[in-house]
């Protein structure tokens, strides 16, 4: 099982370099806008110029799947409601539609692999594997989602977009993701274990033994980022890493929600090297292996409001303040133009 990427660019430095040149000219105190002058900094390097273009097609990208470690009793929530919350955000009335129309971003759902009668282009398989005992998906499963993703980051960009959030949508999703994140991180099973959708002491115990005994699985698959997938991720997360990869190639950003999201990337990073120059990491989940992920690939979040929801909310309330950033740097006067220096 083999996947060829491309080799990831890395972001303009000068446009960055002139991006923080700018923002020392502009009409306000030095360094007074705090997070938002880097954030402004970052997307003119991945756009290649300065003052960046202003973000007009922001995509959140919701990959459904279901998890045959749900059944184990590892999330607070039965396996079924995958399926509710699914259509929940196919009608437009789920919470990251609400805030994904306030951020003025738009929402597509990918189903690659929800236990349900109908099956979308992009299904690899109705369910996976229950991680503790078995693989989550076969090799042509995962080369399958994994390229599934590659394909609608290349349709986004393609159609304009210029900024991308991966999202996850899957009851019992975190347990795959800390069992990833522990497997590249080197932690011990205990140590990635949260609390996810809101687990009682005996459900963080059927976690945690989750997490353990697909841990002795994963392990020796380190080394391959695929054969990793296959063992202890699923086709959300393995979509996940196909789609954050290819969007570095095509050098457009993307925005990381929670633990998922991060399980993904650091998959992702293992198949593209470079590929986290790109990301951003949105908010601080309420999940160690979160944390974990992040400093794994040097991310720091932008903000932490105690937002566990997943499925994109937590990257949602972000990208108004990245917005922002941009046309703060684009629109705001200069104290003083400097000869060479674009006020327009």
């Amino acid at each position: 099982m083999r996947i060829e990427f491309a080799t990831v660019p890395h972001p303009d430095e000068i446009a960055r370099a002139e991006a923080y040149r700018r923002q020392a000219a502009l009409l306000k105190p030095a360094r007074s806008l705090g997070k938002l002058e880097d954030l402004g900094a970052w997307i003119a390097a991945c756009q290649g110029q300065s003052p960046p273009r202003p973000l007009r097609r922001m995509r959140i990208v919701v990959f459904a799947a279901d998890h045959g470690i749900a059944a184990k009793g590892v999330s607070a929530n039965d396996p079924e409601l995958t399926r509710e919350l699914l259509a929940a955000v196919e009608s437009g009335g789920a919470a990251v539609n609400v805030l994904a129309a306030a951020a003025g971003a738009g929402v597509r759902v990918v189903d690659v692999g929800v236990d349900r009668a109908e099956a979308s282009e992009f299904t690899v398989r109705r369910g996976s594997g229950s991680i503790d005992v078995e693989d989550a998906l076969t090799d042509e499963e995962t080369e399958a989602a994994v390229r599934a993703g590659m394909r609608i980051a290349d349709a986004e960009v393609d159609e304009g977009a210029d900024l991308l959030v991966p999202a996850e949508l899957g009851v019992g999703s975190t347990t795959p993701a800390s069992a990833v994140v522990a497997a590249l991180t080197g932690v011990e099973p205990v140590a990635v274990i949260g609390r996810g959708s809101g687990i009682d002491d005996n459900g963080w115990m059927r976690k945690a033994a989750a997490v353990r005994d697909a841990l002795r699985r994963a392990r020796p698959m380190v080394g391959d980022p695929l054969a990793l997938l296959r063992t202890a991720g699923g086709a959300d997360l393995a979509a996940m890493a196909g789609f954050l990869a290819q969007a570095a190639i095509r050098r457009t950003p993307a925005v990381l929600d929670g633990l998922p999201a991060a399980a993904a990337a650091l998959v992702a990073e293992e198949l593209a090297p470079g590929a986290r120059a790109w990301w951003l990491a949105a908010h601080r989940a309420d999940e160690p292996a979160q944390v974990m992920a992040l400093e794994h690939l040097d991310l720091e979040p932008v903000v932490d409001l105690g937002i566990r929801l997943g499925g994109g909310a937590g990257a949602a309330t972000v990208l108004p303040a990245l917005a922002s950033s941009v046309r703060l740097l684009a629109d705001l006067p200069t104290k003083d133009p400097e000869p060479g220096l674009d006020v327009t």
